[in-house]
């Protein structure tokens, strides 16, 4: 099934290609990040609930959190962290789609 999740802390294609980049080997081509919306939007083909747990926690790690997620300020401090390191190596190293 195709989900879509509104995620934080993405402002670029440097935030998206480091996505797609991280996502790709479990969802293939299926992943779509929206940089035209606020807030941004995450799409890809989710099989069942494991599916949705890494595809979630992927994000998370990568610095970029649901908008619901309920996390602290230090989290959220530290995930923006995260998530600008994760741009700039999107930036630097972007996939092979234009």
């Amino acid at each position: 099934m195709l989900k879509c999740y509104e995620v934080a802390n993405i402002r670029c294609e440097g935030c998206a290609n480091t996505i797609k980049k991280a996502l790709s080997p479990r969802f293939g081509d299926s992943v779509e990040v929206d940089l035209s919306v606020m807030p941004r939007k995450v799409t890809a083909e989710i099989k069942d609930e494991t599916d949705e747990e890494l595809f979630i926690s992927t994000l998370r790690k990568l610095g970029y959190p649901l908008v619901n997620d309920d996390i602290t300020n230090i989290e959220g401090a530290v995930m923006k962290g995260k998530s600008f390191v994760s741009c700039a190596i999107g930036k630097f190293n972007p996939t092979k789609e234009k």
